[in-house]
């Protein structure tokens, strides 16, 4: 199943009353091309089509429909928790390391969508946490992670790493 299958099939789904200019919209699809998708879903039988009057038509999600939403919906959550343990094992390592080179207090420079994981390792392994601006000068005993968000800056020294190059290791 494609991507804007699922998004359209998951849409019906949560809301019975959308018409097609309203998936179309949703979507970001023509009209003929959200008609195209929606007569292969009712094709494939995850969608079944019902003829209000001459002018409305009404899409209900199957109970195959839902199924496949919910397998979808399994297996992307199981990759997320699948990356988040590589990333978190990734991130421990690189912890024990700089705990072990002296460091005291970790900074994290920029939004990140792993701070929690961050925050959690250094209070295990006993180091200081806290989030701070891209400006943010390290102290003595300390390193500053820039986040993973902001764009690799050449010129990093010692004090300042990337969390990128933390996360994704060869």
């Amino acid at each position: 199943m494609h991507e804007k299958e699922l998004e359209i099939l998951e849409h019906l789904h949560h809301d019975t009353n959308l018409h097609q200019r309203d998936l179309a919209r949703i979507a970001g699809l023509s009209l003929g091309m959200t008609n195209v998708i929606l007569k292969r879903l009712a094709t494939k039988g995850f969608l079944m089509v019902r003829k209000v009057n001459n002018r409305n038509i009404k899409y209900i999600v199957s109970p195959s429909g839902v199924e496949e939403i919910s397998k979808r919906s399994y297996n992307y959550f199981k990759r997320t928790i699948k990356n988040i343990v590589y990333y978190k094992d990734n991130l421990e390592c690189s912890i024990q390391t700089l705990k072990t080179r002296g460091v005291e207090r970790v900074v994290l420079a920029g939004e990140s969508d792993v701070d929690f994981i961050l925050e959690h390792l250094c209070s295990k392994n006993g180091l200081e946490f806290r989030c701070s601006s891209l400006a943010y000068l390290p102290r003595p005993g300390e390193v500053v992670l820039v986040s993973e968000t902001e764009p690799p800056d050449l010129s990093s020294d010692g004090h300042r790493l990337f969390l990128r190059n933390l996360l994704i290791k060869d």
